[in-house]
């Protein structure tokens, strides 16, 4: 059984921060912004919206594009590093809003791997033969835990959300082999080490701004560079395919560098990756969908084409989904 996507959706806050503007905020500069990360702006939600929102807006989008009601949906999968709350789950929370009276579903936690992981996991429920329909969302307001006074994190990230609707697409497409992986030890490279239940929130917490994300960017850097080719590679190899039957790279994006040495080490062309951190800065389990529905919307991803998904982060995880690409009608 073949499980791929058959809709897809995104969303993002209007606001719009330029390098520019946060030159005005902190000691950086454009041309070191660009240079050193592909960044040229990011999109910041108000105060009043919530990862919910902006997962919501994309969900009904992705079933718009399906052609699917709310009430056939039968799971649920959020993943997100911008939890609403802890709980209850913004499964939860997304289902009541878009009327998916008929849903299961729950939170999955994997940082920027999120979406790769989730779209793996809800491709399982399918094979199975026990659910038809899977949404899968990807949602961050990653700037409430942003410390703007940080000048090495405070230019990375952004806010927007992504959702697929999966389901069976016949045999060979769709969902053809994908690898995961985990390095526990490389924890505290990436981390918002404050407000759970190691360092509970407290003044203690706010003080030392522990409620913010913590990077080790040099070594983070290193790991994400060495990660991106091999996984995907993994992946292929799995599927019988190599990266010369690669039509799409679609990569979670979160540094330019990192995505150019992963088409290097793929020995790819960088048309033949999706790339749009330009415009929307590193959206953690958002970006890849966000980047899969550019190629989508322009015509550029073809019925039968090889795509691989790939993500890579706080974990340290990383992950490489290959699909044969069905048309979405």
């Amino acid at each position: 059984m073949g499980v791929g996507i058959v809709g897809i959706g995104t969303a993002v806050p209007p606001r719009i921060l330029t390098n520019f503007d946060l030159e005005k905020m902190v000691d950086t500069s454009d041309e070191w912004i660009t240079t050193r990360t592909g960044i040229k702006e990011r999109h910041i939600a108000d105060s009043n919206v919530n990862p919910s929102d902006l997962g919501t807006e994309a969900s009904l989008k992705a079933l718009e594009m399906a052609k699917i009601a709310p009430e056939e949906i039968d799971l649920i999968i959020v993943t997100s590093a911008s939890l609403e709350m802890i709980f209850p789950s913004m499964a939860a929370i997304i289902q009541d809003k878009i009327g998916a009276k008929n849903a299961g579903g729950f939170d999955l936690l994997s940082a920027c791997t999120g979406f790769v992981s989730a779209l793996i996991t809800g491709a399982q429920f399918i094979k199975t033969g026990d659910v038809k329909t899977v949404l899968v969302v990807g949602t961050e307001v990653l700037s409430r835990f942003v410390d703007w006074e940080d000048r090495n994190t405070c230019v990375l990230f952004g806010d927007g959300a992504g959702a697929v609707v999966l389901k069976e697409v016949g045999e060979n497409y769709g969902l053809l082999s994908w690898s995961l992986h985990l390095d526990g030890s490389g924890a505290d490279l990436l981390a918002i080490p404050g407000g759970c239940a190691r360092n509970p929130c407290s003044e203690e917490v706010i003080k030392n701004k522990l409620h913010y994300i913590k990077m080790n960017g040099k070594e983070v850097f290193k790991f994400s560079v060495r990660v991106i080719g091999e996984v995907t590679e993994e992946a292929l190899l799995k599927a019988g395919l190599s990266s010369k039957d690669l039509n799409w790279l679609v990569p979670h994006q979160a540094n330019i560098r990192i995505i150019e040495a992963g088409a290097e080490r793929l020995g790819i062309s960088l048309d033949k990756v999706a790339i749009n951190i330009q415009k929307y800065g590193n959206t953690s389990t958002a970006s890849i969908p966000l980047a899969l529905e550019e190629l989508i919307r322009e015509k550029r991803i073809k019925d039968g084409d090889i795509v691989a998904l790939v993500g890579f982060g706080a974990g340290l995880s990383w992950g490489s989904a290959i699909l044969r690409w069905k048309n979405i009608e």
